[in-house]
C-alpha cells in the first residue's frame, strides 16, 4: 500500500438518516467543478468488492475503470481479504453502539490499535480517489454518524460534515414505501423500518451529528427542504463550504440541473439517473402517511423538530 501523502484529503461527508436526499444532494454536489462523487463509501467493501453490485455508471464494481484504477493505486488491486478486514473492523469501531465511545477526548486502549488500522485504510483509500479523479474534494455520502466520528480522528482525512436534515415526518414516510435495489437483482429491495423506528433513527442521527459538531468537527447544516427551495445558494453556500469554486453546476433554471454519469457506490437508485433533472419538495407524507403515525413520528420526535423549524410555516421551508 502506499503511504499517504503530505497534505489531507479533503472529505465533504454527507451526514444524516437514510430517506433525507442525500443521494440528491450528492448527485448535484458532484458535478461542482474539483468534486469527486464516490456514493456510500461505507458500503464499498461489501456490495463493491465483494459483491461486484454495479456502480452508478453502470458497470459492475469490477469492470469499472474509474474504480479499477482507485484500487490499484490505493492497495495494489481490490483483494477480497482487504473487504473482510475491513467488514472485521466496522463491527469493532464502526458502529452506532460504539459513538459514546468514539466522542471521548482519547479512545480505550484496546480499541486504538483496530481504529487507527480502519481510518488509514479510508485515508488511502479516500487519496486515491482524489488521485484518480483528478478532484481535490471527495464526497462520501454514507451518512453513518459513527464513520463521521472514526474520520474526524484521521490525520490524514480533512473531514467536513454536511449534516442533512429533513422532516421526520416525510422520513418515515419514506421508510415505509418499497424501494428496489436495481443493482442487486429485481427482487432486492431496501430495508423498511416502522414510524417508531424511522423516529428512533431521526432522533439519535441527528443527535449524534450534533454532538460531532460541539467536538469541533467542522459541520454545516442543511435542511433538504431549503436546498430544494433554492438550490442555487444552497449549492454555492457548499462550495464556499467545501472549499471550491461558487460555480453553477450546469443548473437549466431555478430549479433543473443536468447531472452527468457518477461512479458512486450504493445508495438510492436515483443514483444511476443522468440527464436533466428538476429538484422539488416531496410532500406526499402530508396525504399518505395516516393521520395517527404522523401524529406518532411528531411526538417522538417533537424536541428536534422544534429546533430545526419545522413546527411553524415559512415561505420555501418544510413544515
Amino acid at each position: 500500500m502506499q503511504s499517504p501523502r503530505e497534505a489531507p484529503t479533503r472529505v465533504l461527508f454527507l451526514g444524516g438518516l437514510g430517506r433525507s436526499g442525500t443521494t440528491v444532494l450528492e448527485r448535484v454536489l458532484g458535478e461542482l467543478p474539483g468534486a469527486c462523487s464516490a456514493g456510500e463509501l461505507v458500503h464499498l467493501w461489501q456490495r463493491g468488492v465483494l459483491d461486484d453490485e454495479t456502480c452508478g455508471c453502470g458497470e459492475p464494481f469490477g469492470r469499472c475503470p474509474f474504480w479499477s484504477q482507485v484500487g490499484a493505486r490505493a492497495f495494489g488491486g481490490w483483494d477480497r481479504s482487504l473487504a473482510v478486514r475491513m467488514l472485521a473492523l466496522r463491527a469493532q469501531v464502526d458502529r452506532t453502539r460504539h459513538v459514546p465511545l468514539l466522542a471521548l477526548r482519547r479512545l480505550p486502549g484496546g480499541r486504538r490499535a483496530a481504529h487507527a488500522e480502519y481510518v488509514s485504510i479510508y485515508a488511502r483509500l479516500y487519496q486515491a480517489i482524489a488521485e484518480v479523479s483528478g478532484c481535490p474534494v471527495v464526497i462520501d455520502s454514507s451518512k453513518h454518524s459513527s464513520l463521521a466520528f472514526c474520520l474526524r480522528r484521521a490525520p490524514w482525512v480533512d473531514l467536513r460534515v454536511v449534516h442533512v436534515v429533513r422532516d421526520s415526518r416525510g422520513v418515515a414516510y419514506s421508510w415505509t414505501k418499497q424501494v428496489h435495489r436495481p443493482e442487486a437483482g429485481a427482487d432486492d429491495l431496501m430495508p423498511r423500518y416502522s414510524p417508531a423506528g424511522s423516529s428512533a433513527l431521526w432522533m439519535g442521527h441527528n443527535l449524534f451529528f450534533a454532538l460531532l459538531r460541539r467536538l469541533g468537527t467542522r459541520t454545516l447544516v442543511l435542511r433538504y427542504e431549503d436546498f430544494v427551495a433554492d438550490p442555487r445558494a444552497r449549492v454555492a453556500e457548499l462550495a464556499e463550504f467545501a472549499g471550491l469554486p461558487a460555480e453553477a453546476v450546469g443548473f437549466v433554471d431555478e430549479s433543473s440541473v443536468v447531472l452527468t454519469p457518477s461512479h458512486t457506490v450504493a445508495g438510492n437508485p436515483i443514483r444511476f439517473r443522468h440527464g436533466r433533472m428538476t429538484l422539488r419538495r416531496d410532500d406526499a407524507w402530508r396525504e399518505r402517511l395516516p393521520l395517527r403515525r404522523r401524529a406518532l413520528v411528531a411526538l417522538l420526535t417533537f424536541p428536534l423538530l422544534a429546533r430545526y423549524g419545522y413546527l411553524h410555516r415559512s415561505p420555501g421551508q418544510g413544515s
